[in-house]
């Protein structure tokens, strides 16, 4: 036995514990998460008028007396499984907005719709991917900048060039302005939002707050980090009457009015850092390219992008991770050794350590940069979406467990439980055997996806 390697040693130790069949009913339950959480504690259900005990759960009787449990956590690179699952929530999440479905009305599609991209503004020329026969900066007689780098690059990068997103003289690149947008890019979308509500109104004739009155602005946005490591943001914006998706917008509401409601918020939206006495005070907007596209309300319409691609986009980005698109990193950074010890390009590096530079000004203490140094000083959500667009995380994750395993009892009051976090992740052998029931459950969803007719 000792000759054997770790994995095979662990895995004969488990295959030899009575319990290994619940341990594999465990493993199977969660999909072969990677990294599950391990609980224990125990649930007793008691019928509410008798006291009279109707289920009762306890670890005491499972392998090792812990539960396992799902992550749930959304980065492919950390738990595939998990990563697929989140996936197909966010799927049907921003679908149902824009088709209908989990509680929101079918109507919706014939609704103006928008899946527009804002970008950040530039901080400087990067290198970038090239077409056929272009060049990255061809420019005649260019000469240098202050700092000695040439001012143009009549190279041609293809995608995994090293070089694409590096700036071409990082002693030019506005690196403070760079992390000072992200750490406001969540206030510049919520002003960007207020600007296209009150546009909309003044092409109405409204006063901006009699608009709730008459329509309901909703929404599903996603952010994504672009090679140069600066964030842009896709967001499905629909128009509503008041009551949100279960009534129709007013005349005026109509997609032309939309669009350019959005084009105008989105030049006119701007916000201000707080002062200082390092930096001054910077106005931070979003940048010059804006693409607001209207959506298709039938399969038929060929004027507009499809609704089921543009929630598969959606879906497919946010389960990457910073590493994924070489912007940053999946876990926190606490000190500046662990920036340096990162394996990252020069350009993000210069980005941590800008974030950990001005995180240590008194003035911006409130924007809490050391903490969102491994995001490059972005600190929204990746996906994020107002009240009324659609269903939720929860209520989807709900559906499924009652489909999966029933109805929870009637009786809510008359539950007890108690539970306790002792540890997560998985041994050496338990971690093979997760991958291998991971594949299965891969493998027989393409099968069955292969196997599905075809919508006619």
């Amino acid at each position: 036995m000792r000759h054997l390697p770790a994995v095979d040693q662990d895995v004969i130790r488990l295959a030899g514990d009575p319990l290994f069949p619940r341990l594999l009913e465990q493993i199977t339950a969660t999909g072969g998460c990677a990294h599950p959480v391990h609980l224990t504690g125990h649930t007793t259900t008691r019928n509410a008028t008798t006291g009279e005990i109707l289920h009762h759960y306890d670890t005491r009787t499972e392998p090792g007396e812990r539960l396992l449990v799902r992550c749930r956590n959304r980065r492919a690179s950390v738990c595939p499984p998990c990563s697929r699952l989140h996936a197909g929530d966010t799927f049907h999440l921003v679908r149902a907005g824009l088709t209908g479905g989990k509680t929101i009305p079918q109507q919706i599609r014939e609704r103006p719709r928008l899946f527009a991209t804002l970008t950040a503004p530039s901080f400087g020329p990067v290198h970038r991917t090239t077409a056929h026969r272009e060049r990255c900066h061809p420019r005649r007689n260019a000469g240098a900048c202050q700092h000695g780098a040439p001012l143009s690059c009549t190279a041609a990068h293809a995608e995994t060039d090293p070089h694409v997103g590096q700036p071409l003289c990082p002693a030019c690149y506005d690196y403070t302005g760079h992390v000072l947008w992200h750490a406001h890019a969540g206030q510049l979308w919520d002003r960007f939002t207020r600007a296209t509500r009150r546009h909309l109104a003044t092409t109405a004739g409204l006063p901006q707050s009699h608009f709730p009155r008459h329509a309901r602005l909703s929404f599903a946005k996603v952010a994504e980090y672009q090679r140069r490591a600066a964030v842009h943001v896709h967001a499905v914006i629909r128009l509503d009457g008041p009551d949100g998706p279960h009534t129709p917008p007013p005349p005026w509401g109509t997609a032309d009015a939309l669009t350019t409601a959005v084009q105008t918020a989105a030049r006119s939206a701007a916000v201000r850092t707080p002062y200082s006495p390092a930096l001054g005070e910077l106005t931070l907007q979003w940048g010059a390219q804006l693409d607001a596209r209207p959506l298709r309300a039938t399969v038929d319409d060929g004027n507009g992008l499809a609704d089921d691609a543009v929630a598969a986009y959606v879906a497919k980005y946010v389960t990457k991770s910073a590493t994924d698109t070489s912007a940053g990193a999946d876990h926190r950074l606490h000190t500046l050794d662990d920036i340096n010890a990162l394996p990252a390009t020069p350009h993000i590096r210069t980005l941590m350590h800008t974030c950990w530079r001005l995180g240590s000004l008194p003035e911006l203490a409130p924007l809490r940069l050391h903490a969102w140094t491994h995001t490059l000083g972005y600190r929204g959500h990746i996906l994020t979406k107002s009240r009324a667009y659609s269903t939720t995380y929860t209520a989807l994750r709900t559906e499924r467990a009652h489909h999966q395993r029933g109805p929870l009892p009637d009786s809510p009051d008359g539950t007890e439980a108690q539970w306790r976090y002792v540890g997560s992740g998985h041994t050496p052998g338990a971690a093979l055997l997760a991958a291998g029931i991971a594949e299965d459950v891969t493998r027989n969803r393409d099968i069955a996806r292969a196997e599905a007719p075809v919508a006619t």
